[in-house]
């Protein structure tokens, strides 16, 4: 349990992440697959950019 802490002091607490069901197109799943690995999260950054800008 140690060996997989991380040191967060200072930072601000991660969200939390939910499981979720969701339709997106399959050309717009491809083009952010073929940018690579961690494409889920960069989906994630984009709509939490748009969420921020429409407060």
């Amino acid at each position: 349990m140690f060996a997989r802490a991380v040191a967060r002091k200072g930072l601000k607490p991660v969200p939390k992440k939910a499981l979720l069901s969701l339709r997106i197109d399959s050309d717009v799943i491809e083009w952010f697959k073929s940018q690579g690995s961690g494409y889920q999260s960069r989906m994630n950054a984009l709509l939490r950019a748009y969420m921020e800008a429409h407060r």
